[in-house]
């Protein structure tokens, strides 16, 4: 099993990360992202350092520099991914298109915040809605 290692890193730490990953010629993994319990973003990029995954992170931060000039298109995909689905700012990366969400599916207009819904809350919304509707109807 492959050792996977934690680092935390501020902002200004990112690029030069990256540059050092890339001259060694070390494979950009991952980036990715969620909100902590605490409200915090948290935002990792995973480098493959044989034998280890080494995960660089930065918490509570949501503009950052861009690593596409670094790693190409190994971090386009997830950059573009993390600002349509949190609306991470990645200073430099191209937004001018959406990813693949319609650009009228988040009452945020692409800012990101998709948010799971536990299915008793999906269930006690469909109920309403159908009651609304039989009501609707008996009212004719």
């Amino acid at each position: 099993m492959q050792e996977y290692k934690q680092i935390p890193i501020t902002r200004d730490e990112i690029v030069p990360t990256a540059l050092r990953m890339r001259h060694d010629g070390v494979q950009l993994v991952m980036i990715h992202a969620f909100v902590q319990t605490d409200g915090q973003m948290r935002i990792s990029w995973d480098y493959a350092v044989d034998p280890v995954v080494e995960s660089y992170y930065v918490l509570g931060e949501e503009r950052v520099p861009s690593i596409v000039d670094i790693y190409d298109e190994a971090a386009r995909w997830p950059e573009l991914e993390l600002h349509e689905l949190l609306g991470i700012d990645f200073e430099g990366l191209d937004t001018s298109k959406r990813l693949f969400l319609p650009e009228d599916l988040l009452e945020t207009q692409g800012k990101g915040q998709i948010l799971v819904t536990p299915l008793s809350e999906l269930v006690e919304k469909r109920d309403e809605v159908l009651a609304d509707r039989q009501r609707k109807e008996e009212d004719k």
